[in-house]
């Protein structure tokens, strides 16, 4: 039977356990993008936890697809001795780690230049992009590459590219914000061009058994987005090219609130799991990893997700921000639930640059030094 602590390989990665850090924003990163000792602190606690795999935080690989200032970078070799002590950080307590690399495209929210995307659109918030040019679109290609070869040379142990949350590489693959007419708009194939030749250009400077993953919604959730249909046709496509492993999540920052990724308070058990229907579907036509996110705060849950190969990996977010040690509490025996009430008050810190962190338990402990 599969359990949730078996040791697992991906590609030359080899995991201690099938628990997975999400990329989550922390916020942690110095105004030239490069890594605050904050967010080395924060990648050992996980490991220390017994995460088996960490995935950081989104790293823009070139300035306009800086989501806001806080962000880690991965655009320039300054960038790269950071990294580093990151990377170190992890496999010094026994975790993996892979760099998410990305461009936010459209929906960035202060880069380091114009906005950009598949098309010229005005968002609902009223700021406009412009349409990436061919040569735009081969330059970030090849900015994708260079981030790839600048995670190895830090020592990460392989790279996620970021498809997700309506940001640029999400965008090309959502009929929503894609409406071009060339090789790279229209068709489902076409909407996903960009994305074959990225993961083309990574493997060609870090080779073939290092693991490349992708996270990519499994449903925008708005109309005229990408949808579950189309995300399995891409995922199937990603397996002709090669990818190690792929990670679905869901919704954007149009979607409704109880359809995002970030749903604010616990769901009902029978809801827990916010894309059970969309990692069914996936296992029914991809043999790829599949790794899980979203929702997910029971061992039980976890567990079955695991034991009936629904998922190959469970990834938490949210449930690690209030307990970095939530794996090594479930493996000595306390299965009890996340603690983590989903309120979403980590944002707040994250997104103003102080760095993420739960509110409320940091609350109670000052309360607490209080007495």
């Amino acid at each position: 039977m599969r359990t949730l602590f078996d040791q697992v390989s991906v590609g030359s990665m080899t995991v201690r356990n099938r628990l997975v850090r999400s990329a989550t924003y922390e916020g942690m990163g110095n105004p030239d993008g490069s890594c605050k000792d904050a967010v080395i602190e924060l990648t050992a606690e996980l490991a220390k936890g017994e995460v088996g795999l960490i995935i950081s935080s989104h790293a823009y690989v070139e300035p306009r697809g800086r989501v806001r200032p806080p962000q880690l970078g991965v655009h320039r070799d300054e960038m790269v001795p950071g990294l580093t002590r990151m990377a170190a950080a992890a496999h010094e307590h026994g975790a993996k780690i892979v760099l998410q690399i990305a461009h936010a495209g459209c929906t960035a929210v202060e880069p380091d230049g114009e906005f950009v995307g598949p098309s010229e659109i005005t968002l609902p918030d009223g700021h406009s992009c412009r349409e990436l040019t061919r040569r735009d679109i081969a330059d970030i290609v090849q900015a994708f590459r260079h981030g790839a070869e600048r995670a190895m040379q830090a020592g990460f142990d392989g790279v996620q590219i970021h498809s997700a949350h309506a940001y640029l590489l999400s965008q090309f693959l959502s009929p929503y914000f894609n409406r071009r007419g060339d090789e790279y708009g229209g068709s489902l194939v076409n909407r996903s061009r960009i994305h074959r030749e990225i993961l083309n250009a990574v493997r060609s400077v870090i080779g073939d058994d290092v693991p490349v993953l992708i996270k990519m919604n499994s449903d925008d959730f708005i109309d005229g987005g990408f949808t579950r249909k189309e995300m399995v046709e891409v995922a199937k496509m990603l397996e002709v090219e090669g990818i190690s492993a792929i990670e679905i999540s869901g919704g954007t920052l149009l979607s409704p609130v109880d359809r995002g990724f970030a749903r604010p308070g616990i769901q009902p058990p029978d809801e827990e799991v916010y894309y059970l229907d969309a990692a069914r579907l996936y296992k029914q036509a991809v043999s790829v990893p599949l790794v899980l996110v979203g929702g997910i705060r029971t061992y039980g849950v976890a567990q079955k997700l695991v034991e009936d190969e629904i998922a190959d990996f469970v990834a938490f977010s949210r449930p690690l921000i209030r307990e970095p040690y939530l794996v090594r509490r479930w493996r000595e025996g306390d299965t009890s639930e996340a603690t983590c009430i989903h309120c979403n008050l980590c944002f707040g810190p994250a997104r103003s640059g102080e760095g993420v962190y739960c509110v409320p338990e940091h609350t109670q402990g000052e309360k607490a030094d209080d007495n």
